[in-house]
């Protein structure tokens, strides 16, 4: 939810500097519009790539347990981590008790 509205606020100042440069008003205000909705929609879309949810199914049969166990300090579920060989990725996958 949180990420929502942080998107909704970044597109939210891209189209007020887009505003501010077809009706010229508020110039001053262009530069930190279009950095700082630049910076939200840009980090939030880094983040969203690089920190994957965790999976709830079972793993991938091609996937190895590297043995690492630990629990999500976002979710407090039991973590379990694999690594994919082919991709040189690891996986976290959520251990069913």
């Amino acid at each position: 939810m949180l990420t929502l509205v942080l998107y909704v606020m970044g597109g939210l100042m891209l189209v007020g500097a887009g505003i501010a440069v077809l009706t010229g008003v508020m110039v001053a205000l262009l530069p930190q519009l279009i950095v700082g909705g630049l910076l939200l929609v840009v980090g939030l879309a880094i983040e969203r790539w690089r920190y994957k949810p965790l999976l709830r199914g079972g793993p991938d049969p091609r996937w190895k347990d590297t043995g690492e166990r630990f629990v999500d300090p976002e979710s407090g579920q039991l973590t379990a981590v694999y690594f994919d060989a082919q991709r040189g990725e690891r996986h976290y996958v959520v251990v069913e008790k």
